[in-house]
């Protein structure tokens, strides 16, 4: 008897302790628009956070909010301490039972990348999803505001986004007054020779960083041989080093020893890093000021 009345008193407890959740934890949830214009009911103060790509990784660091991040996708391998975070797949591969097994109270994605089946199915999981989608300089900056407010970090956000336009200001400010804008080919891969179209991140640097696109058109990502480049006529080749293997050092050696050339590239042939270079995040603002120095090391001369 005493026991079934010690039980009846426990049983009765946790009843009222989740009847008192029941109405608690709705008014600790905010819903906010994401970046597709979908409304989305999430934690008030997330505590347990999973970056769905590499870039919302690295503006989750750079917001000063990593002690919230328990998970990240494959090669989210900056700021070093990234590395070291429990892996969910890549960002078009993602591994739904890594992630749920992670308890997140919230996954942040991205719309160019990850895929819709498995954004649905952590929804119907009843763990939120905010969604953001970068296009440009502009949309990343704004992508990192959302971030920031989503994380209740809005004022290291703003002053973040500040920064980084005070850095696009200084180089359009370089760029202004140049009379010549070199031909720019980046060759981002090697077997096909992939480019970088009118609609992407890479074009717009390029054009910001006071060159022309000679790959600009309707398609994003077009493929080229080598004398379809050569054609173009590039004053400025630049190779991006997405290979750990040496593959692409290998093709700038290539490049450089093709008698055809146009005069003067084979000493304007450079390798930069992909990820800086690919990734709607903050360091894009690095690849803008590196593309400048190589595009206008006459603008450099005095060492600034």
């Amino acid at each position: 008897m005493i026991l079934e009345k010690i039980l009846k008193l426990i049983t009765g407890s946790l009843s009222a302790i989740i009847v008192m959740l029941a109405c608690v934890l709705p008014l600790m949830a905010k819903t906010v628009e994401d970046q597709l214009g979908r409304e989305v009911r999430i934690p008030d103060d997330p505590q347990r956070v999973v970056a769905l790509a590499p870039s919302i990784t690295e503006i989750i660091f750079a917001l000063g909010q990593q002690a919230r991040l328990k998970g990240t996708t494959q090669f989210s391998n900056y700021p070093a301490e990234a590395a070291r975070l429990p892996k969910v797949g890549s960002y078009v591969r993602l591994d739904l039972e890594r992630i749920v097994a992670l308890y997140p109270d919230l996954c942040i994605a991205i719309k160019d990348g990850n895929p819709k089946e498995t954004i649905e199915r952590l929804q119907s999981l009843n763990i939120p999803v905010f969604a953001v989608n970068p296009r440009n300089l502009e949309t990343m900056m704004q992508t990192i505001q959302s971030v920031g407010d989503i994380l209740n970090a809005s004022e290291k956000a703003n002053t973040l986004v500040q920064s980084m336009r005070s850095r696009i200001q200084r180089v359009d400010a370089l760029v202004a007054g140049i009379d010549h804008r070199p031909r720019v080919f980046i060759q981002i891969g090697i077997s096909p020779i992939i480019s970088a179209g009118t609609n992407t991140f890479i074009h717009e640097l390029i054009v910001r960083a006071g060159g022309i696109n000679v790959a600009a058109g309707k398609k994003a990502y077009p493929h080229f041989s080598r004398e379809k480049v050569l054609a173009l006529a590039p004053d400025v080749l630049i190779i991006t080093s997405m290979s750990r293997s040496g593959a692409f050092e290998k093709a700038k050696a290539d490049w450089r020893r093709l008698t055809d050339m146009p005069a003067g590239l084979p000493k304007r042939i450079y390798t930069v890093d992909s990820d800086v270079f690919d990734r709607p995040s903050p360091r894009l603002l690095d690849a803008l000021e590196i593309l400048t120095r190589l595009l206008h090391p006459e603008l450099f001369e005095d060492g600034s």
